[in-house]
């Protein structure tokens, strides 16, 4: 049974299970059990891994799930009719009221009593509107969805207390619909977030209706990945757009493609780059038959830089070339070159 944990400051990486269990994986696995522990854990990266073997007790959902209900209070995000948490400390935010969820719970052959009561309603995800901080976040296949996975996690870490978690379970593109998909990278989000995307963009509405396929992670698990949608219909391609650029109606796509090791590589970017507060503090791998994998991550005491520089409000190109006769000389863009270098140098904005 884990330990319940009662306040923000208690919190150490060591109460998290690790994500390589040697005695755990030597009972689980009868074949293994002659092995060394030096062994076992060759065996399960060089092996285990890849063939969805479970190296951790928190590798299961159930077991990760636990992890996040003994916080004090724990924020669960978009719960619909099947939230991962109940009980006196959890409460939930979602896109649409309960009312509305119960609605929908019945068009889609839902018992509607299973939906929770909603604490914080945002019909367009503005976490903005919950107005206290948690011991604990916890989302279920939420973080794909974000258009700027950037400000998601900016706006995760300021409802957390210091030093808590943010306790995810994420699809992994392999053994899902995205399995056709490109993984996503470190250029694609930082991409997003100078974009400050807030709708999906073509190319999620595109990979979405004409590249996915089926969603069977045994099938996918055993090499049976189907064919991409656009082989059956080429003309989805083209909708795709016409859907992504003219129809005001919000498409529901993933915006990134994660496996277990480029979501670690991305998320430590955007940690190392000061655009995230979040580092990994575990991660525990897809296993067979699943197609999903869980992360916990620890939100550290950062202050985040902006990406993107803004301008002064009272800055004028032509007043900062005469007040910079160099820069004016030497025929750069003035706009470029305040943002690139004269910021920095202290340079003046006008004469």
């Amino acid at each position: 049974m884990f330990k319940q944990l009662h306040a923000a400051g208690v919190r150490a990486d060591s109460e998290l299970p690790s994500e390589f269990d040697a005695r755990y994986y030597r009972k689980r696995y009868p074949d293994l059990k002659n092995l060394a522990e030096p062994e076992l854990e060759a065996h399960y990266f060089s092996f285990g891994i890849p063939d969805g073997r479970q190296g951790s007790q928190a590798a299961d959902r159930s077991e990760f799930v636990k992890l996040a209900g003994r916080h004090v209070s724990v924020l669960e995000i978009g719960p619909f009719a099947n939230p991962a948490l109940r009980g006196a400390n959890v409460s939930y935010f979602d896109v649409l009221s309960t009312e509305d969820l119960r609605k929908r719970a019945v068009a889609h052959g839902v018992n509607p009593a299973d939906c929770p009561t909603i604490d914080y309603v945002s019909p367009n995800g503005d976490l903005s509107v919950v107005d206290r901080t948690f011991s604990a976040v916890f989302s279920s296949h939420v973080i794909e969805h974000q258009p700027d996975l950037v400000t998601h996690l900016q706006n995760v870490a300021r409802l957390l207390e210091p030093d808590a978690y943010y306790f995810l379970a994420i699809p992994d593109k392999r053994f899902c619909f995205d399995h056709f998909i490109a993984e996503s990278g470190i250029a694609d989000v930082i991409d997003a977030h100078a974009r400050e995307l807030r709708r999906h963009d073509v190319r999620s509405v595109v990979e979405h209706l004409a590249l996915t396929t089926h969603n069977d992670s045994l099938r996918h698990w055993k090499g049976d990945h189907g064919e991409p949608n656009y082989k059956k219909a080429t003309d989805l391609f083209r909708s795709a757009v016409q859907i992504a650029l003219y129809d005001p109606t919000y498409v529901d796509s993933h915006a990134w493609q994660f496996t277990p090791e480029t979501f670690r590589e991305i998320i430590t970017m955007l940690f190392e780059l000061k655009l995230s507060p979040f580092s990994i503090s575990r991660l525990y791998a897809t296993t067979f038959g699943s197609n999903e994998f869980y992360a916990v991550l620890r939100k550290r005491d950062v202050i985040c830089e902006e990406l993107r520089e803004r301008l002064p409000a009272d800055f004028d190109e032509k007043d900062y070339l005469i007040a910079n006769p160099d820069v004016a000389a030497a025929a750069v863009n003035p706009t470029q070159h305040y943002l690139c270098f004269g910021r920095k140098e202290g340079r003046k904005l006008r004469s």
